[in-house]
């Protein structure tokens, strides 16, 4: 069932002016693309600690975060699949792509039949519930080799303080995580200066809520 918390998404940056259909962008985010893949991190440590080996592509427009975010996530077992291929399974248009619904079956069709499952976080804030779910589900796809991809929207701040905002909505991929699950390690693909960064898991379900996300099942 589709609700309004799963509506187009694209990238929009705190200060850009709006444009048509809401979607705005910074210059950098629509223009970026390297030609050449590289590697955000790749480790797994001892203390509830996992990285996966993300082969980073930033998007190559302001509208294309949804493929975006799902190439990144199949880098991590290896995969590299053409944006624009995604683009059009995916229905993604200068809008955007509608919906964490449309993600998911693209993602299945590279990792399996139901590997992955859309979750919803509807409400303005995600509560200790939705949270927890968050992370266990976090935990459990990343200890399988695949990646998170989330449908955010709205400001956040990472564990440097540097600020993240996306008020119109963003698709980021969620890679790694630290501290049990606790914190974990975003590859955005809005800006190579911000290729990875971290979040605490609290805050990342606060920034994914009215929208979801999709995970291993």
């Amino acid at each position: 069932m589709r609700t309004t918390m799963l509506r187009k998404t694209a990238l929009t940056f705190a200060a850009a002016a709006a444009t048509a259909g809401g979607i705005a962008g910074p210059a950098v985010a629509a223009q970026a693309a390297p030609s050449t893949p590289t590697a955000v991190q790749a480790d797994r440590k001892p203390g509830g600690e996992r990285q996966l080996d993300v082969r980073y592509e930033a998007q190559p427009n302001f509208y294309y975060c949804g493929p975006a975010a799902a190439r990144n996530a199949l880098s991590v077992q290896g995969k590299n699949i053409d944006v624009h291929t995604m683009a059009k399974e995916m229905g993604t248009t200068e809008n955007g792509t509608d919906s964490i619904n449309d993600i998911t079956p693209v993602l299945n069709k590279e990792t399996g039949k139901d590997v992955y499952k859309s979750v919803e976080l509807p409400g303005a804030k995600a509560d200790d519930k939705q949270t927890d779910k968050l992370r266990e589900d976090i935990k459990r796809t990343v200890d399988s080799g695949h990646a998170v991809v989330a449908n955010i929207a709205g400001t956040t701040t990472d564990t440097d303080g540097v600020v993240h905002s996306f008020e119109g909505g963003h698709y980021i991929s969620v890679t790694g995580y630290q501290d049990d699950g606790d914190t974990v390690t975003i590859a955005d693909s809005a800006n190579p200066a911000t290729a990875t960064y971290q979040l605490t898991t609290d805050d990342l379900a606060d920034w994914i809520a009215t929208r979801g996300y999709t995970a291993t099942s």
